[in-house]
Order: C-alpha cells, then sequence, then structure tokens
C-alpha cells in the first residue's frame, strides 16, 4: 500500500503500532488520513464484513442530514464531538451550503483527527468562524470549559450537540466502567434551552441473526485497541436522549431519518433493508 503524507511526516506522539478508530474510520469512508496499520487492519475488517462500509457511509449521511434540517430550524452552532477526521464532507461544510454564518467546533482526542481538521480549517481561512479542540468526551465539564474558551461558540444561545458513532467506541473510564451514558447525561444539563441532540449508534438490536454474529465478530476485532466497541439495544440508544423531545420521526435506522435531506450529489447506498445499516439514530430538542 501507497503511504500517505502522515506516514510521510510523521506526528510527534501518534501511535504507529497499533491501529485507531478515527483513522480506520476515515479508511473507510474513503479518507487518507491514515496508516498503514490502520489499512491493514480495515481491510482485514472489510473482508470479513462487508458491511461495514456501507452501514459507515450511512452514517455519514445521516450526519449530513441533520445539519441540513436543523439549519433550516435556524441553529447555527454546531458542537461535534467525536468528529474524528474530515472525509466525505465535514459538519462546517454541509452547514455553509445553507448559511456561511454558520459556527463549528470539532473536538476528538486523537492527534491526528485535530490535526486534519485544524489543517482543513487553515486551507479553507475557516479559522474565523470554526475551529477544533484537543478533548475528551468522557470529561464533559472540561470540554464544554475548551467549548466556551474557544469564542467560536456561544453557549448562551442554542446549540447542536453531534455525537456520531462516537459512544459505541468511547473508551472505558479508569476502572473499566462504561461512563458514556453518565457522560451523555450531562451534556444534556449543559445544553441550553432551545439545543439538539444529534446521535447515532452502532446496534446489533433488530437486526437479522446472522447479522448479529457478523457484528459480534466484528466488535471483537477491537478488542485488541485502545477502543473496545459497546453495541448498545435500541432502546437503551434512545435512553441516552433522556427527558428531551424527539424530532420526527424519532429514533430509526440512518437511512430512514429525513432522507429528504440528503444532498443533490449524495452517493447512493443500496440495503436490502433498512437495518442493514445497522446504526440506530435520532435527533432530539431541548424545551
Amino acid at each position: 500500500m501507497a503511504k500517505s503524507r502522515f506516514e510521510q511526516f510523521p506526528m510527534e506522539g501518534v501511535d504507529l503500532d497499533h491501529p485507531n478508530v478515527a483513522r480506520v474510520y476515515d479508511y473507510y469512508l474513503g479518507g487518507k488520513a491514515n496508516y498503514a496499520v490502520d489499512r491493514v487492519f480495515a481491510e482485514k475488517a472489510l473482508a470479513s464484513f462487508p458491511f461495514v462500509r456501507p452501514a459507515a457511509k450511512s452514517n455519514r449521511l445521516f450526519l449530513h442530514r441533520a445539519v441540513r434540517y436543523l439549519v433550516k430550524q435556524g441553529v447555527r452552532q454546531f458542537i461535534d464531538i467525536g468528529s474524528g477526521v474530515p472525509t466525505m464532507g465535514s459538519t462546517h461544510q454541509v452547514a455553509d451550503e445553507l448559511d456561511t454564518g454558520t459556527r463549528v467546533v470539532y473536538i476528538d482526542n486523537e492527534p491526528v483527527a485535530v490535526a486534519h481538521s485544524q489543517m482543513l480549517l487553515e486551507k479553507e481561512g475557516d479559522l474565523a468562524r470554526h475551529g477544533v479542540i484537543q478533548a475528551d468526551l468522557r470529561d464533559p465539564d472540561l470540554l464544554w470549559r475548551k467549548v466556551g474558551e474557544s469564542e467560536v461558540i456561544d453557549l448562551t444561545q442554542p446549540v447542536a450537540l453531534l455525537l456520531i458513532a462516537v459512544l459505541h467506541v468511547t473508551q472505558p473510564g479508569p476502572d473499566g466502567t462504561d461512563v458514556g451514558p453518565a457522560a451523555v447525561a450531562r451534556y444534556r444539563e449543559l445544553l441550553g434551552q432551545g439545543s439538539y441532540l444529534v446521535l447515532s449508534h452502532g446496534t446489533a438490536d433488530g437486526v437479522p441473526e446472522s447479522r448479529a454474529r457478523e457484528m459480534a465478530e466484528f466488535g471483537s476485532m477491537y478488542d485488541a485497541t485502545a477502543t473496545p466497541v459497546i453495541w448498545r439495544p435500541r432502546g437503551e440508544i434512545e435512553e441516552l436522549f433522556g427527558d428531551l423531545e424527539m424530532v420526527e420521526p424519532g429514533a430509526t435506522w440512518t437511512p430512514l431519518w429525513h432522507p429528504e435531506e440528503n444532498g443533490e450529489n449524495a452517493p447512493e447506498i443500496e440495503f436490502d433493508a433498512p437495518n442493514d445499516s445497522v446504526v440506530w439514530a435520532g435527533v432530539a430538542r431541548k424545551p
């Protein structure tokens, strides 16, 4: 495999011995912000589990549709936690198609993801309206403070908080416990009135038995990485929205959430059934 620009100019402190979930996901989506170790892992996964790539792309298109929908609802501020590396259209690019006054802060704990986001914003000359922060979603209060200090987002005004395909790969806490639900509960508290929570999460609940077995085997590939996966049941995913008001049609499979918001050049992703997307998603508003 040819070297990417990141291998030609390696970044200090980046682990090149183990695959990283953000960089592997970038490869699933067709991006180039990854290393050989990530591509080897991804190709092995795709060879055994070909459903992964269309599922990843469908999840990305859900992000695009949610951003378009929310801009039309008047939202102009987006906090994208676990944003990964920008590929297949990043949040600010989609939002700017409808309103060039939108503001986005990207947040990730992976150095390559942060650096690549910074490079993209610098290249496009968008650092005046958008920003990128290295932070850990497991520490909501510190992360929220950094967002406020960025001076990109006005936290006294409504925001859209994006948690796209990140909670099923969130690192456990120091004692090995699943800290995702508690962190999301705190984010719901921090959100101001009129803000939105946008969330997607992989699940083996409601998929054919054969696909559920594949997902278990696929998940086991991540057990040796720093971010083992958690496929929560759909009911547990819906609980992450707490008492926020769900936007119609409620929680559903990614292809079914407001398909009319697909952009003109959105790629066609064919599934035999919506649950082949294996990602449960939704948007909710804080009244």
